[in-house]
């Protein structure tokens, strides 16, 4: 694959700590466009897939993790809470053979590179969905934008079947990309 998936997957933490960060209080509750979760749960999901890919990238088995990231991983601090966990998936994806490391993922084993790919996705596209829910700038990078449509198109039919990202979603002639891509994944700019 073209994209370095290490460096995308970090600049896509990045971009959702903002989105994190930028939370007013009262708002943790509200509905998020996914719709069984609000936007506590909606971050902890993130946080809670951040935490994974360490024990995952080493070779733990799901069996091995076991209950260690499930419950509320937010605690009284969201945002330290997905500092930490952003700190830790990025350091895991940078580490020497992580690329091609086998990972046990649900649907796998799959190497390190296919993990890493489809947590690039997920960091990037509930970021937008966490902005959404909170009244921010749903903009991405255009550049995320373009490396996320390397990772999903050749699997757009896996994705789609998958039932993870919604149904269809119709886009108005000229969209531009980040609504296509938005679309593909099931979401309404």
């Amino acid at each position: 694959m073209a994209v370095d998936l290490p460096k995308v997957h970090e600049q896509a933490l990045e971009h959702t700590r903002k989105y994190v960060a930028g939370v007013q209080e009262g708002k943790w509750h509200g509905p998020t466009p996914d719709e069984e979760w609000d936007v506590h749960q909606l971050v902890n999901h993130i946080v809670s897939g951040n935490f994974w890919v360490t024990p995952l990238v080493e070779g733990k088995t799901i069996d091995e993790v076991g209950s260690r990231y499930d419950g509320d991983l937010l605690g009284d601090d969201p945002v330290a809470a997905y500092q930490q966990s952003a700190k830790e998936a990025a350091a895991a994806f940078n580490a020497p053979g992580a690329m091609a490391a086998p990972c046990a993922v649900s649907y796998g084993p799959v190497p390190g590179e296919i993990y890493a790919g489809h947590r690039f996705v997920d960091v990037l596209i509930h970021g937008w969905d966490l902005a959404k829910a909170t009244g921010q700038d749903t903009t991405l990078p255009a550049d995320l934008v373009e490396a996320c449509f390397e990772v999903v198109e050749p699997q757009k039919d896996l994705l789609s079947a998958s039932g993870m990202f919604g149904g269809d979603v119709k886009v108005p002639d000229g969209a531009d990309r980040q609504t296509k891509l938005l679309a593909e994944l099931g979401r309404q700019a």
